[in-house]
């Protein structure tokens, strides 16, 4: 089940915005339509969000941005604002956009640098471009303005990460204690039987040198 996504309100927090077109068509493909979308985003930047970073690709978006009125207030914006701008320009009634969307809320400076990195390296994982500033519709790309990272972030705590680690220990890692309990006791459980033998052993002598002792006192006596 997805959880439930936080209401929209002002919350100044950054998000990873992505959306894909209708039935995956690659309308983005087409450059006038690619350059529409990127005129959209940067027509409500400033109003709606921050925007951090972006990429448009044939099928789908990626945006990184901080809201300014909530998240689902901002994915409004885009997609009905290019919505209703494609179909005056071009004269278009099909359907553009896939219900909905998916967002990634960024936890820390970390998480941020990470979700950069995916934007910007988008295009070549596709294998569209060799690098990402080959790449015209993304904010990689030469001439395009964006808003710099958020001061709000917090930066990644790499020894709660490291504390966090040691406390819980990985799978394999508890699997090995436990199987080095399990050698312990079986171990230690060999050694009280060996002990418990050797005892009997023992015992077993004990009575054994009695009873001698007890027979040749007789046949010195009768003797």
């Amino acid at each position: 089940m997805r959880p439930k996504r936080e209401p929209s309100t002002n919350n100044q927090q950054t998000y990873l915005l992505t959306t894909n077109t209708w039935e995956r068509r690659a309308l983005f493909r087409n450059e006038r339509w690619a350059k529409l979308l990127i005129d959209t985003l940067y027509h409500y930047r400033g109003s709606a969000y921050r925007l951090h970073e972006f990429v448009v690709m044939p099928d789908h978006i990626h945006v990184l941005l901080t809201p300014l009125t909530g998240i689902e207030k901002a994915a409004q914006f885009v997609k009905g604002a290019f919505s209703y701008r494609a179909k005056k320009q071009f004269n278009s009634n099909m359907n553009v956009w896939q219900t909905g969307f998916q967002d990634h809320r960024i936890r820390d400076t970390a998480d941020y640098d990470a979700h950069v990195t995916y934007v910007r390296e988008n295009p070549v994982r596709k294998q569209v471009c060799a690098r990402p500033e080959d790449y015209p519709y993304s904010s990689a790309h030469a001439g395009f303005e964006t808003d710099p990272a958020p001061q709000g972030l917090k930066p990644f705590n790499i020894r709660a990460a490291v504390g966090a680690a040691k406390a819980a220990p990985f799978q394999n890692e508890v699997g090995q204690c436990r199987a080095n309990a399990g050698t312990s006791n079986q171990n230690q459980t060999v050694a009280k039987k060996t002990s418990a033998s050797v005892v009997v052993q023992r015992r077993r002598r004990e009575r054994t040198t009695d009873f001698s002792s007890q027979q040749l006192n007789l046949h010195a006596q009768t003797y």
